[in-house]
């Protein structure tokens, strides 16, 4: 299974990684994003496999169109750097979906066709029979339990044969159930999870089975940011923990070279000028008071990319597990959800 990372302006955390697979939207900006990925990927000297999204779903939540031949001319523009691009999807609409997709073949280009939940199943059914990749979409939204229930019907009717194994290429848009993974045989998978819990102070830490990591299980997602309301109440934030669980993160912690870093704080004025060694952090320059940061050793409690980078290295660990271990689905299967 492949995971690419999505997460709009959050890239350059990832490119400091050796092998990188890399979701953008084209609807947020993506020709600045996909120069700057590329030019940091060969400066890097980084392979970077690129996914491009049409970005439907943003837009139709912001309410703005995407023009189809716009959208061609950039896939052509740059379709040297561009590993795989999915179709411009219209959402609640199957039929124009569809219409697009054979809009852009006709234009000489291969996008990958995008079936989305409570669409009509003749469409999922003609895009099995012409395909050999195609996306599921707009799972987003939906509730884990009736996502799943959704998912069974969908691979064991549709995408896995009698022995349960896959007999198309399918790409789960937005996944971010980690159970779900392990349950659908999936051939790749986009998620922002690794940067949305960074940015809320949280990295992930997997179980451990023995002296081995196992990453079947639900990781400990753990609260480590100095900046965190809760640093102070137990049990909620790694500073509370105690010593034999903060054992078991440092164990991990270690072993990907990372550390939890220190910092001092300290009430100033506003208009007081941070020294070399100093931020401000929280606050507003409207208030009369504002909390300075002294980093004593960097690492994850202080360092945003720190925690991104330590995430990114755990999805990167759960792929290669998948990977090694080939997943079948049959319904009746004991359910992870």
């Amino acid at each position: 299974m492949k995971f690419y990372f999505s997460g709009g302006k959050h890239q350059d955390s990832i490119l400091t990684t050796n092998r990188v697979r890399i979701l953008i939207s084209y609807v947020e900006r993506a020709k600045l994003r996909l120069v700057r990925i590329t030019t940091l990927g060969a400066k890097m000297k980084h392979k970077v496999d690129l996914f491009l999204d049409s970005g439907a779903f943003s837009a139709y939540s912001m309410g703005v169109s995407i023009d189809l031949k716009e959208y061609i001319k950039f896939i052509k523009t740059y379709n040297e750097y561009i590993g795989v691009y999915a179709n411009l999807d219209a959402i609640g609409d199957p039929e124009l979906t569809l219409k697009n997709q054979k809009t852009m073949e006709k234009a000489g280009l291969k996008p990958l066709p995008c079936f989305h939940y409570g669409e009509d199943e003749s469409y999922l059914k003609y895009y099995i029979k012409h395909y050999e990749y195609l996306a599921l979409g707009g799972m987003v939204p939906i509730d884990n339990r009736m996502l799943s229930l959704w998912l069974d019907r969908m691979f064991s009717k549709y995408l896995c044969n009698s022995s349960g194994r896959a007999i198309r290429k399918v790409h789960g848009f937005g996944l971010t159930s980690i159970p779900m993974l392990w349950r659908y045989p999936w051939a790749s998978c986009d998620s922002t999870s690794w940067v949305m819990s960074s940015r809320l102070g949280s990295i992930y830490v997997p179980k451990k089975k023995g002296s081995v990591y196992d990453y079947k299980e639900m990781p400990y997602k753990v609260l480590i940011s100095n900046q965190s309301p809760k640093t102070k109440e137990a049990g909620s934030h790694f500073e509370t923990f105690r010593d034999a669980e903060k054992k078991v993160i440092l164990d991990y912690l270690n072993s990907k070279g990372f550390r939890v870093g220190s910092s001092t704080f300290k009430n100033v004025s506003s208009d007081y000028v941070p020294k070399d060694d100093e931020r401000f952090c929280g606050g507003t320059a409207k208030e009369p008071i504002r909390k300075i940061e002294k980093v004593i050793e960097k690492g994850l409690s202080n360092e945003y990319r720190d925690r991104d980078k330590i995430n990114i290295i755990y999805f990167k660990d759960l792929e290669v597990a998948i990977s090694k271990q080939p997943i079948s689905f049959k319904v009746g299967m004991m359910s992870l959800i």
